[in-house]
């Protein structure tokens, strides 16, 4: 399995996170993963409710200890 896209969200604040996040999937194909990194708290709920929308799989989301949260996201569709 390929390494998941990264996308560096840290010290931004919302909606930027999930504007990242939806720039990164759009350049990807079904199946693919992306690992978003973001030191908004607010991405906790928010990139979740966007997932739902868009039918996105959220895979994961976990704080690090250094306060980053780290979510994992599946591509599913358009």
């Amino acid at each position: 399995m390929a390494e998941p896209t990264v996308v560096d969200a840290r010290r931004l604040l919302c909606p930027m996170p999930v504007i990242r996040l939806q720039q990164a999937i759009a350049g990807l194909a079904p199946g693919d993963e992306v690992e978003l990194l973001s030191t908004d708290p607010g991405s906790r709920r928010d990139v979740p409710a966007w997932c739902r929308v868009h039918r996105h799989e959220v895979l994961g989301c976990e704080e690090r200890g250094d306060g980053v949260i780290v979510t994992r996201v599946r591509v599913v569709g358009r």
